[in-house]
Formats: structure tokens, sequence, C-alpha cells
């Protein structure tokens, strides 16, 4: 984003997001900064179908500090936990090695490719497919 009017009109679309509750995002800062640094997000989320996706997203120069490890872990703890859903999806262009380290690191498995599955621009891109189950996050505690 390159002007606060972007970033307000991001609040407002995740706050009608909360309120619907299609979807929940969660701000990645420092404690002692009073920046975004990235975020976690649970969105095409649904307690009747006990599953949602995860998305995410962090600031290049905060990658490698463990930030996002420490997040998603605490994003996934609340799914499998007061949530209480089942599943949790990504999807992962096959390109992001490090994206897909994350989620390896989690406990993701990959469960298939979907080739030509995103058009950004000109660029059409295939993309990984990734499921965790509650019962395994829960075994590897």
């Amino acid at each position: 984003m390159r002007e606060r009017s972007e970033a307000e009109i991001q609040v407002e679309r995740v706050m009608g997001f909360f309120a619907s509750r299609v979807a929940l995002r969660w701000t990645i800062t420092r404690p002692a900064e009073d920046r975004l640094l990235g975020h976690v997000s649970l969105f095409n989320f649904s307690e009747q179908s006990g599953r949602a996706d995860i998305g995410y997203g962090l600031a290049r120069p905060h990658w490698g500090q463990g930030l996002m490890h420490e997040a998603l872990t605490a994003v996934v703890d609340y799914a499998f936990g007061p949530l209480e859903l089942r599943r949790l999806e990504a999807d992962v262009d096959p390109a992001n090695a490090a994206s897909l380290r994350a989620l390896d690191r989690l406990g993701f498995s990959r469960e298939g490719l979907l080739r030509e599955r995103w058009q950004v621009g000109d660029t059409i891109s295939d993309t990984v497919f990734l499921g965790l189950l509650a019962r395994e996050w829960h075994s590897r505690a």
C-alpha cells in the first residue's frame, strides 16, 4: 500500500469479514513498534464444515526472523483450539519455497498440484494445495 486511504479501505474490509464471520485476520507487529509487519488470515471460514483457508504475508525486511512461524503457530492453535476447526487448507505458488517450508514446518501435507490455477496480471501460475488436520496438529504436541 502506498496511500493511507488504501489501508483504511483494507481495515474496513477486514472488519466486515469479522462481523459476518467469513474471515479472521491478525496483524503481526513487534511490541515496541506501532506498525504493521504482516498478517495471518483464516478465510473461506466455515464453522459448519469445520474448515478454513489460511493465508499470510510478511514484509520482506522481516523475513527469516521467526515472526511468521510464531504467528502461524498461534493461529493454528486458535483454529484447532477455541474455533474447533477440523481442517486448514493453503494454496501456494510452487515458486514460493519459503512459504512451502513454513507450512511444511507446521506439519501441512502437500495434497496436490493445480496447474495454471491463478492469473495475476499477465502471469499464470500453478498452485500447490496443502492441508493440515486438527488431529495431526494435536498429535505433534
